[in-house]
């Protein structure tokens, strides 16, 4: 009998966070989705998942994906027109994931994920030169910094207390899902877990790219696995993006 109610309690769907702010949905622009058709897939399965607002955010990155706000806005109202013929009402909307290397720059027309948050990345294996310096830039020019999953960048294992400067100086901190499900592997999941143990998040993503990220993804979701993870935490995506439209 408990375990009857058990399983009749659990919580399978996201609505509790309702928003999605880094996937990389927008079709043929990056290492995300592949074209339209996929990207209609992707945006009605996370619709289904419980998610009502998905904000993408494609790679700009000069050396691999040199898009601009051009490109971004081009995919992003090619997606629409598919997902209004295919009666999907999810809201979308778009920013970008900024690669911060020796080509970032701030004086180009920025891809924010609204008129205030900026999302920024490195790379997996080392630290970017100058990153307390882009933080600081970043908010001197008027944006609110967002450092896409700390957890799965190699060199803050061992050592988190970069992470935790970058807090001080107010840059947000965004969680992958997947992440706390092992997916990118222990040491990823170790230190997402401390760091959500210390309340260093402040927003979550699915960081969606393709087939194996959402199966894994909606398997921890409808088990009630991801909810038991996670749905207490205070993530803020609701609070900061609701009903954004860029």
């Amino acid at each position: 009998m408990f375990n009857f109610f058990s399983r009749k309690n659990k919580v399978t769907d996201i609505s509790w966070l309702g928003v999605d702010m880094h996937s990389h949905i927008l079709p043929g622009i990056d290492d995300g989705s592949p074209d339209v058709e996929t990207s209609v897939r992707f945006v009605k399965a996370l619709s289904d998942l419980g998610f009502e607002q998905l904000i993408a955010t494609p790679h700009i990155f000069k050396e691999l994906y040199p898009n601009t706000h051009e490109s971004i806005n081009q995919a992003k109202n090619d997606l629409q027109i598919a997902l209004d013929q295919a009666n999907i009402a999810t809201r979308l909307s778009a920013g970008a994931e900024y690669m911060v290397d020796q080509d970032f720059t701030l004086d180009l027309h920025l891809c924010p994920l609204d008129q205030k948050h900026l999302l920024i990345e490195m790379s997996y294996l080392n630290e970017s030169p100058g990153i307390s310096q882009t933080i600081f830039d970043v908010e001197i020019k008027g944006y609110k910094p967002i450092l896409a999953h700390p957890e799965r960048y190699t060199f803050y294992f061992k050592d988190k207390s970069r992470l935790k400067r970058f807090k001080e100086k107010g840059c947000l901190l965004q969680l992958n899902l997947l992440s706390v499900l092992g997916y990118y592997g222990k040491d990823v999941k170790q230190l997402a877990d401390t760091l959500i143990k210390e309340k260093m998040y402040d927003l979550a993503g699915t960081d969606l790219h393709h087939d194996k990220h959402l199966n894994t993804l909606t398997e921890a979701i409808r088990s009630g696995k991801l909810y038991d993870l996670l749905g207490q935490y205070e993530f803020k995506n609701q609070e900061i993006f609701k009903s954004v439209l860029v």
